[in-house]
């Protein structure tokens, strides 16, 4: 496993370092009440989920404040509660981070290493990241040749039936594929949910074993794709996936797959080190 060669001060003490400044400086245009909410929220920078005594423990702020601040962010749909009561980021934090994640620099970085890829390989080539039990396109750049799905940027694909959203689960620590399960859990039926649990554990076995996961017809009959999750050096996780794609028509998948794997995964982790 790599480790985060970054050296960053996380969010929490610096939003706390600015509510002391603030304070100490008696800056009156400064809304300590907005300040203390948003040390809530940065104290999931690094947690899926925390309990009402651990951000107690980790933002130090008074308990009776602890509990508003909840009631208030739970209120605006940017915490919820978990089934064993704990709380997490709500939809309305994901929406944000969605947001932002699509102008993040790797992002950025990455559309020219796509466009090369695409051109030079003749496969389409995206970038996706989980958000509510769904993959959401970050960037995409399309193959030559004609496929009957045509993503852009802001499209969600299933999480289980895609290539994309297994090499995303394979790739995730243990904590962020239970936070995805759960998403899914609420997404989705009994029988399809227990359909897509069976699938994933599949393709995290496979992805183990051979360091990609792969999709023949299962999302779109005629498309057959192969995807690698990527390492983000900045944060330490794996935050994306990355997948290729072509018509299933042209090719046998385990040829394919010899053919494409190894250069997703060099384009992934260039990517992924901001090279």
């Amino acid at each position: 496993m790599r480790k985060n060669l970054s050296v960053a001060v996380p969010l929490l003490d610096r939003l706390n370092s600015a509510l002391t400044q603030g304070k100490e400086d008696n800056d009156r245009q400064f809304v300590t009440a907005l300040g203390r909410g948003l040390v809530i929220l940065a104290a999931f920078e690094h947690e899926e989920a925390l309990s009402h005594q651990k951000l107690c423990q980790m933002t130090t702020l008074p308990k009776a404040t602890i509990t508003r601040l909840i009631h208030t962010l739970m209120t605006l749909g940017f915490l919820r509660t978990t089934e064993h009561g704990q709380y997490q980021l709500g939809s309305s934090a994901v929406r944000l981070s969605a947001t932002a994640w699509s102008r993040h620099d790797m992002v950025s970085s990455a559309e020219p290493l796509l466009r090369q890829f695409a051109s030079s390989n003749e496969v389409s080539v995206n970038l996706a990241t989980e958000v509510e039990g769904e993959m959401r396109y970050h960037a995409c750049c399309r193959s030559p040749a004609r496929l009957s799905v045509n993503l852009q940027v802001g499209s969600a694909v299933p999480v289980a039936r895609t290539a994309i959203g297994r090499a995303f689960y394979a790739a995730s620590s243990q904590a962020r594929q239970a936070v995805i399960l759960s998403n899914l859990q609420e997404l989705l039926s009994t029988e399809d949910y227990n359909l897509a649990q069976s699938a994933l554990s599949e393709a995290t076995e496979h992805y183990r074993l051979h360091g990609y996961t792969i999709s023949d017809g299962e999302f779109s009959t005629d498309i057959l794709a192969v995807a690698v999750g990527v390492y983000d050096v900045a944060t330490g996780q794996y935050t994306y996936s990355l997948n290729a794609s072509v018509p299933s028509a042209n090719w046998k998948s385990d040829d394919y797959a010899a053919m494409i794997v190894p250069k997703l995964q060099a384009l992934a982790e260039k990517i992924g080190s901001g090279v």
